[in-house]
């Protein structure tokens, strides 16, 4: 165990004896190039509260959106609990079922109300403004608008909002109803929607939206 961790030490200081070359030989450029290479391409949550905390996960549609998009916020806000139960450290995510049990049997407005409701810390709430896999008769392209907020069950107020730039599946072209069935691409887009949620609160791939056009077409 010291061995490990005095190897760990060892490494750190064998890389920063390498920046510290770079820097020297080279210029700044190329130190900036190499710190690029050390950190990697990872990006921090936005709000990183939700460790150790118990959580309950909402979607809702708008009201213009009800009919037609209640079964995309349930996927969303089940994969979003998915996303959030593996990737964020020692979170409790209230499971989906018990969300959507309370919420279809009780009148409620507010998020926080749920969260209050299921003894949940905190809830995150997502409003669905727009969710649409159809560009064309037999076209498909996903686009969705949301707006997440966060609430402090125990007090009752707002701790984080964040309106996300529309998202686009696939970014850069279209899917042909030919080439994928509209059960499978939902199913896609629903999972772009709930992860690009998701990073608001744990770490990830600032280039991992490069791979959406690829992914698309498999």
């Amino acid at each position: 165990m010291q061995f490990g961790r005095f190897g760990r030490v060892g490494q750190i200081v064998g890389w920063a004896g390498f920046l510290a070359a770079v820097a020297a030989l080279s210029g700044c450029t190329t130190l900036a190039t190499a710190m690029y290479i050390f950190k990697g391409t990872d990006v921090d949550a936005e709000f990183s509260g939700l460790r150790d905390k118990r959580v309950a996960v909402v979607c809702r549609p708008v009201a213009n959106l009800e009919i037609r998009s209640q079964n995309a916020a349930r996927q969303i806000a089940q994969t979003l609990s998915q996303l959030l139960g593996q990737r964020v450290s020692r979170i409790e995510v209230i499971d989906q079922q018990e969300v959507a049990d309370w919420t279809d049997n009780n009148l409620w407005e507010e998020y926080v109300e749920v969260g209050q409701a299921l003894n949940a810390d905190l809830v995150v709430g997502v409003d669905l403004e727009r969710f649409s896999i159809l560009e064309g008769q037999t076209i498909y392209r996903g686009k969705a608008d949301v707006a997440v907020m966060v609430y402090d069950c125990h007090n009752g107020q707002r701790v984080y909002e964040k309106h996300l730039p529309q998202i686009v599946y696939p970014p850069n072209h279209v899917v042909s109803a030919s080439e994928q069935r509209e059960a499978e691409f939902r199913r896609r887009f629903v999972r772009v929607v709930a992860d690009q949620v998701g990073r608001l609160f744990y770490r990830h791939d600032r280039y991992a939206d490069f791979a959406r056009d690829a992914d698309a077409l498999h």
